[in-house]
This record gives structure tokens, sequence and C-alpha cells, in this order.
């Protein structure tokens, strides 16, 4: 029961754009804490794109003021990632996955118009809420107690930006 769960969230990751390619989540949906490390790595490395592109390319202040919050607390994130993995000896991506890539292409392509906004923070939305399932699966589910307090170390964070950009609308605290 508890393999379905993780290869059915490892899907629903894989579809949501959080993590790397199927057969790579679906290799890896025996070891809880891999798969969540690695996900939220290409997470983390796609947040960051799209907040310094957000900063870049928005028409909005709250919405520049939102990117660049992004940008720093997952490039903190990152880090205790980062460091969890080298722990346990866990290979990290190197790159966002091609649909996280091409999620942000496609916003892009509206760049320095309302269109860029709205579509920029309904991608976030969606984006953070994937997260934060997936973090909430590890906290649930993850058997390393390092993985497991990064985990819960990235969910209030998580949670404040995805009140940040709920519902597609900007909300800078």
């Amino acid at each position: 029961m508890r393999n379905r769960l993780l290869i059915a969230a490892a899907v629903t990751a894989v579809t949501a754009g959080v993590c790397g390619p199927a057969a790579v989540a679906a290799d890896r949906a025996d070891n809880q804490d891999a798969v969540f490390l690695a996900s939220v790595h290409q997470g983390n490395l796609a947040e960051i794109a799209a907040g310094q592109d957000a900063q870049r390319n928005a028409t909005t202040e709250c919405v520049k003021t939102v990117g660049a919050r992004i940008v720093a607390d997952h490039q903190k994130l990152d880090q205790d990632v980062k460091a969890v993995a080298a722990q346990l000896k866990t290979t990290l991506p190197t790159a966002p996955t091609a649909d996280q890539q091409q999620k942000l292409k496609d916003v892009q392509a509206k760049a320095k118009t309302s269109g860029y906004d709205s579509a920029w923070l309904a991608g976030q939305d969606a984006a953070h809420r994937s997260t934060l399932a997936l973090i909430r699966l590890e906290i649930s589910s993850g058997k390393d107690s390092a993985a497991v307090a990064a985990a819960k170390q990235a969910e209030p964070v998580v949670t404040m930006h995805l009140d940040m950009v709920r519902g597609g609308t900007c909300h800078a605290m």
C-alpha cells in the first residue's frame, strides 16, 4: 500500500512538473527521501529561475517583489536540500524538468504584459501547491530524519509563498 502511495505521489509530481521524468520517479518510488530531495531540488531550481524572470519581466511591483522573495527563499531552501542529499549520498538533477522549463518559456512569451503577471501567478500557485503536497508526504512518510526535518523547515516557507500567489492574485507581504 505504501509503495502505491509513493508511486502515485511521484506520478502526480511528474504531471505537475515538480520532479523529473516519470522513469526516474518510478525507479525512485521505493525511496521516499530520494524522491523528495530530487523533486524539491528541481522545484527550487525552477522557482529561482521563475522568480528571477519575474523581476525582469513582470509589469507590477507586487509580482516583482514576490519574485524576489521566492528567489531568496528557494536559494536558502535549496542549500538545505543539497546538504541533506550529500549526507544521504543522493545525486540531484542539475536542472529543472523539461516541463518546468517549458512552462517558464510559455510565461516568458508574455513578458512585460499584464498577461505575463497573470500567467506567472497562476503557475506559481500550481507549483507551490504541488510542492506543498510533496513536503507533506515527506513529513508523513519520510524515513530519514534529516530529510523530514528539511521538509518541516520548508513547509511554512512554501505555505507563505502559496499565500502570496493564491488564486493567481498577487499578495506581497
